[in-house]
């Protein structure tokens, strides 16, 4: 709780991964929670089965319920300026504060075990809680996406004073945070909606690394000014040394192994149970948390081995000897360009067809040669249109734009006849005895379409 007199919380857009997580812990804290999102969802269908209250219109009966002086409003920078619930209550001045602030009230009541980074973020943070959570040390955990071990983005451990927390830089929100050891994946540019310049962005990542207590677990590369930080710094790499990384790399019969290397000397035989070659990466980091907190190596196998992964991340929904169909979450160039050489590293005699619904009209002006550039490595690709979010449209800035700068084969091709399209290309594929792999790409709605194409591409 913010403090005793909090009794109610109210979330404004509540559907969303992160503000949803936040919902269910002041839930099982005892306290009331209600909430209003645009649409419904599976997560607010979780939700509302949970006892939580969700409202889908933008009227005021809900919140004139609400004691002001006992209720804490969470707004995500998503809910437009205009919305009448968020006037109203502003108008009557209701305590309300970001997501990322609430977050961070969290952090400075436990200790706090956070991962940054543009990618990996929420792989690496699921990991780390995954592997506590099943050790010795145990963890509770904010997460950035549903875990499929568990099925849901929150863990509890009443006995543990750790929280996993997924740190995301949109808006500068990870500035809230007071991490105790935090991991860096990547300071790729993103956000220059809102940070204007790639600098900007960098120097951002550097004041978060400033707030870090203990100690900083940062992807060999990166530039740090390490005087400047009052936490020990510690590297990590794969294929070659760093103070934790991986060696010895096997991909055999579609799994991946290999031996992890601490300060200290070497875990042997990791086994991936998500067996993608970026998970390697995003392994090593989780692994190095979990072992500064004093997991053994038998717990550091057997998280590793167990973990199953996390909704939208790399989910393989048909593996067969004709069609492997993937959705994955990435939306930035440099996700796409991880993805698609995992394919092509499990797969590497296979027809590779992409999704991709790009996310932002921002994003993909900002980065519409980079995202050409990387989508040119698939056989073929099909994109949707953009998924606005936040945005207004920008003139001249759509998939037709993106789709002429692309050197494969390509097309146009709207959400309700996607399963179709995508059932027809693979079976010319089959009839030409290639065997294919179907990815589905991006952050927006392209995920409503995944069990269409599941069943599409049976067979």
């Amino acid at each position: 709780m913010i403090d005793n007199q909090i009794q109610t919380y109210y979330f404004l857009g509540i559907g969303g991964i992160g503000m949803s997580a936040l919902a269910r812990y002041f839930a099982a804290k005892g306290a009331r929670v209600l909430g209003y999102d645009r649409t419904p969802s599976p997560l607010t269908k979780a939700l509302e089965t949970e006892g939580i209250v969700v409202q889908y219109d933008d009227s005021l009966d809900k919140v004139k319920e609400l004691d002001i002086s006992s209720t804490v409003v969470v707004r995500t920078p998503a809910v437009p300026e205009d919305m009448a619930v968020y006037m109203w209550l502003k108008e009557q001045g209701f305590h309300i504060l970001k997501r990322a602030e609430v977050l961070g009230l969290v952090t400075r009541s436990e200790r706090a075990l956070c991962v940054a980074g543009t990618h990996g973020k929420t792989t690496t943070s699921t990991m780390l809680a995954h592997i506590l959570h099943q050790s010795h040390v145990g963890a509770n955990a904010f997460l950035g996406g549903i875990a499929n071990n568990y099925s849901t983005n929150l863990l509890l451990d009443q006995e543990s004073d750790l929280v996993v927390v997924e740190a995301d830089e949109f808006d500068r929100s990870f500035h809230h945070l007071t991490p105790y050891i935090s991991v860096i994946t990547s300071m790729d540019p993103d956000h220059l909606d809102i940070y204007g310049t790639e600098e900007a962005y960098r120097e951002s990542f550097m004041h978060y690394a400033s707030l870090v207590q203990e100690a900083l677990v940062v992807k060999s590369g990166l530039k740090f000014n390490v005087e400047s930080l009052k936490a020990k710094v510690y590297t990590y790499a794969v294929g070659e040394q760093a103070d934790f990384y991986a060696d010895n790399v096997q991909v055999l019969d579609g799994e991946i192994r290999f031996d992890f290397y601490t300060p200290m000397g070497k875990v042997a035989d990791i086994q991936l149970g998500v067996p993608v070659w970026v998970n390697i990466e995003n392994g090593v980091a989780a692994m190095a948390v979990a072992w500064l907190m004093g997991a053994t190596d038998e717990e550091l196998r057997s998280g590793m081995n167990t973990f199953s992964g996390v909704y939208r991340r790399f989910n393989m929904h048909i593996n067969t000897p004709q069609v492997t169909y993937v959705d994955d979450y990435a939306h930035h160039p440099m996700e796409l360009k991880a993805s698609i050489e995992s394919v092509r590293k499990l797969y590497p005699n296979r027809h590779v067809i992409g999704v991709f619904q790009p996310h932002l009209f921002t994003r993909t002006r900002d980065f519409v040669d980079e995202f050409a550039e990387v989508l040119s490595t698939l056989d073929e690709v099909a994109l949707l249109p953009i998924y606005p979010a936040r945005e207004e449209p920008i003139a001249g800035v759509n998939s037709e734009w993106l789709l002429e700068k692309i050197a494969t084969k390509r097309a146009l091709v709207l959400p309700n006849i996607l399963a179709k399209y995508l059932r027809e290309r693979v079976k010319n594929c089959i009839a030409k005895g290639k065997p294919s792999v179907v990815i589905t790409m991006g952050a927006g709605d392209i995920d409503r379409l995944v069990n269409d194409i599941t069943k599409s591409l049976m067979i």
